[in-house]
């Protein structure tokens, strides 16, 4: 089929929650992909901060390929070699103690909230537990996830949301005090806000957060689904801040592709979940976690990390060049390879000049444009893609 078959197709028999680019992606390689007409994008979505190591890696693909040949799923009854290695690369990255593998960062923010409760439970056995969780955040369209997402626009026409969640001003430690409650279990907020406009959280503000949680007795939830796994400079976010949560979540770069996602807790937390709480399918499955074990490999081998703080510094440093440049370029922020720029006008314009000029960009919260690239990019990459972003910068400019 051609470009417009194929669109004509999937708009026959797909629900229509997505407004598509008219734009069909046929292969990747490297930080690139090729549409099928031919065109060449520069990546710098990476499927939304998915595809850490680029596209059509030959040792991954190669051993996903082996894991096909060997077992792809068993049910969550018997154990299997890839789960039990990636659950120990995921406890020794984070620094966690147990893990639970679902299938994506919803389900790992469902999984988190589950445990917060249950655990809560154990404690005084009352089933009135609150949580706290931040304003213009997002962690998840399933019902669970939507009710701690922190936008009104999301959650309208799929009420009552769950009980008992408040929403502070994150970034604001006097604003989550004001809300804690005798109920409170749990605090949950991004360690670096992605969809809210890319607001990293403040020294200050994650640190008092976890005072407040030791002194109350409440559990820390960090969801690390986009800003973990080294898009922040180090493994975790919350690494960068010598904060440790009691629950954290990840998905996301987690799998490089393939759908898979963990939520993360403590010994002492861990343990309120016992056999019949909580399961999954596909979750832990061989084929998912053989992918998380050779991303954790490779991570290792490519020294992605130390990439991430070289060039998410050159990075930081570029697109803050910006601000002087473009009155419609407001500001700048971020932290490593997951930067934003704050515009006057609206982002999808820009970013739809981009698309013109080879550039794949995302939109984040109202007014900003993301930078969540692979993760391998080099500096040339950079150079490459100030260039296709001036350009569209420049055509917007103009017609403001």
């Amino acid at each position: 089929m051609n470009t417009k078959q194929i669109i004509e197709e999937a708009e026959s028999n797909l629900i229509h929650t997505y407004n598509r680019y008219q734009i069909v992606l046929d292969k990747g390689d490297g930080v690139r992909l090729y549409d099928t007409d031919g065109k060449e994008y520069l990546d710098f979505g990476s499927g939304i901060a998915v595809f850490a190591l680029g596209y059509n890696n030959k040792e991954y693909n190669d051993a996903l390929k082996a894991q096909i040949d060997k077992l792809i799923h068993t049910s969550n009854y018997f154990y299997n070699e890839p789960a039990a290695k990636a659950a120990k690369a995921l406890t020794s990255a984070s620094g966690m103690d147990r893990v639970f593998f679902t299938n994506s960062g919803t389900e790992a923010v469902e999984g988190a909230i589950k445990l917060a409760k249950k655990y809560a439970y154990l404690k005084d056995g009352s089933t009135d537990h609150e949580i706290i969780a931040m304003e213009h955040s997002f962690h998840g369209r399933s019902m669970g996830a939507l009710a701690v997402t922190g936008n009104k626009h999301y959650q309208e026409a799929f009420g009552p949301m769950i009980p008992g969640i408040r929403f502070a001003q994150f970034n604001n430690l006097a604003s989550v005090k004001e809300l804690v409650n005798d109920k409170t279990c749990a605090i949950i907020f991004e360690t670096i806000q992605g969809e809210g406009g890319v607001y990293p959280a403040k020294k200050e503000f994650i640190e008092g957060v976890r005072k407040l949680c030791d002194e109350k007795g409440i559990l820390l939830i960090l969801d690390e689904i986009q800003c973990g796994m080294g898009r922040s400079g180090s493994m975790f976010a919350f690494q960068q801040y010598g904060v440790k949560p009691d629950i954290v979540t990840s998905a996301k770069a987690l799998g490089c592709g393939v759908p898979i996602g963990a939520f993360m807790a403590t010994e002492q937390v861990a343990k309120a979940l016992v056999p019949g709480d909580h399961g999954t399918t596909y979750g832990g499955n061989p084929l998912a976690c053989a992918a998380a074990v050779e991303v954790f490999r490779l991570f290792d081998k490519l020294n992605v990390t130390d990439n991430v703080k070289n060039v998410g510094k050159y990075l930081e440093t570029q697109l803050k060049s910006l601000v002087e440049k473009y009155d419609i370029v407001k500001a700048q922020r971020g932290m490593g390879l997951i930067q934003g720029i704050e515009l006057t006008v609206n982002p999808k314009d820009v970013i739809a000049k981009c698309l013109d000029n080879g550039l794949i960009l995302f939109s984040a919260g109202t007014n900003v444009i993301r930078f969540v690239p692979p993760l391998v990019i080099t500096r040339d990459d950079v150079d490459q893609m100030m260039v296709r972003l001036k350009k569209a910068l420049d055509e917007v400019s103009q017609n403001v």
